[in-house]
C-alpha cells in the first residue's frame, strides 16, 4: 500500500520490502505528534529521491516484532537500509534537507 510516493510496510512483508536497493523506513505511530509532523517532510523527500531510494513507513503498534527486532525505542525513528542491512538511523523530528543528505550519503 502507498500514499503517493511513500510506501506502507507491514510486519509480514517487511524483510522482503527492504531487501533491494536503498530504503528509508519511518518507524512511527498514529498517536505520535512528531511522527505526524514528519509525514509531509517525508512526502517531499520521497519525490526528490524517487528512482534512487524508496521511502516507507511502518506503524510500531501493528508491527511490534519488527520494532523490537531493530531496537526502536523512540519515535519517529528513521532507519536507512541498503540491500536489507541497516546502514544508519536518525531519531526524532528532522528537516527534509537532513533526511535527503542522509539518504544520499550511502
Amino acid at each position: 500500500m502507498s500514499d503517493g510516493d511513500i510506501k506502507h510496510f507491514s510486519e509480514d512483508t517487511f524483510n522482503e520490502d527492504i531487501k533491494d536497493g536503498v530504503v528509508l523506513v519511518d518507524f512511527h505511530a498514529d498517536w505520535c505528534g512528531p511522527c505526524k509532523m514528519m509525514t509531509p517532510v517525508l512526502e517531499k523527500v520521497a519525490k526528490e529521491v524517487k528512482g534512487k531510494a524508496i521511502i516507507g513507513k511502518i506503524d510500531i503498534d501493528s508491527a511490534q516484532k519488527v520494532a523490537t527486532q531493530f531496537q526502536v525505542t523512540s519515535i519517529p525513528t528513521l532507519i536507512l537500509y541498503k540491500k536489507g542491512k541497516e546502514v544508519g538511523r536518525l531519531v526524532g523530528l528532522r528537516d527534509g534537507a537532513t533526511i535527503k543528505q542522509f539518504i544520499e550519503g550511502v
